[in-house]
C-alpha cells in the first residue's frame, strides 16, 4: 500500500512539475506599418511580460525588403525554441507579406518535419466584424479560419497547430482585454 501511494505522489509531482515548465516562445511580429499600428504594436508591446520569449519584429529587422530575410539566421533562431507565435495584422485575408517573405526564406526548401513537436499559435487583428467574418460575413468564414494555408504549413512541418487567437472589429477601447487574452494563451 506504501508503495502505491509513494507511486501515486510521485506521479502527482512529476504533473505538477511539469506544468511549471515554461515554453520557450518565438514571437514572429509583422505589421506593413509598424510605426502606426496600434493594436499589433500594443499586443507585442504586452509580452515584455512573459519569461522565455523572444520577440522578432521582421520590419524592424529587415525593413520592407523581403528579399533581405537571412534564412539560415531565423532557423538557428526557431531550432531554439518550443512554440512560435505569429503576430501580425489581417491583410488582405492574408499574412503580412513579410510574414510570407519569412516563411519562404525560413522554411521553404528544407522539407516536411522540419519544425517536429513545435507549437505554432496564430495571433491576428482584423478591423472587420460579422459583417465581412462568419457564416453569415461576406466572406462565409470565421477569421480564425482565413488562415487554414498557415495550419496546412504547420502540420507539413511537424508542429501542433494551436487554435488561433485573434480579434476582429477592434476598437482601442479593446486593447487591454486583447493584451490580457494574448498573455493569458501564452501562459498555457
Amino acid at each position: 500500500m506504501k508503495k502505491i501511494l509513494f507511486l501515486i505522489a510521485f506521479f502527482v509531482a512529476l504533473s505538477f512539475g511539469a506544468q511549471s515548465i515554461e515554453v520557450k516562445t518565438l514571437v514572429i511580429v509583422s505589421h506593413p506599418y509598424y510605426e502606426k499600428s496600434t493594436f499589433i504594436k500594443a499586443l507585442a508591446q504586452s509580452l515584455n511580460q512573459i519569461k522565455n520569449l523572444q520577440i522578432r519584429n521582421l520590419d524592424e529587422i529587415y525593413g520592407t525588403d523581403t528579399r533581405k530575410i537571412e534564412g539560415e539566421k531565423e532557423r538557428e533562431i526557431m531550432r531554439g525554441v518550443d512554440r512560435v507565435v505569429f503576430l501580425f495584422p489581417t491583410h488582405w485575408f492574408n499574412i503580412t507579406p513579410m510574414m510570407k517573405a519569412y516563411l519562404n526564406e525560413t522554411w521553404g526548401n528544407v522539407g516536411p518535419n522540419l519544425w517536429q513537436g513545435k507549437e505554432m499559435l496564430v495571433v491576428s487583428t482584423a478591423a472587420g466584424g460579422s459583417s465581412t467574418y462568419g457564416k453569415n460575413g461576406r466572406i462565409g468564414v470565421e477569421l480564425k479560419d482565413v488562415f487554414l494555408p498557415m495550419k496546412a504549413s504547420a502540420m507539413h512541418a511537424g508542429m501542433k497547430y494551436l487554435e488561433p487567437l485573434v480579434f476582429d472589429n477592434v476598437y482601442s477601447r479593446d486593447i487591454k482585454e486583447m493584451q490580457d487574452a494574448l498573455i493569458d494563451r501564452l501562459k498555457q
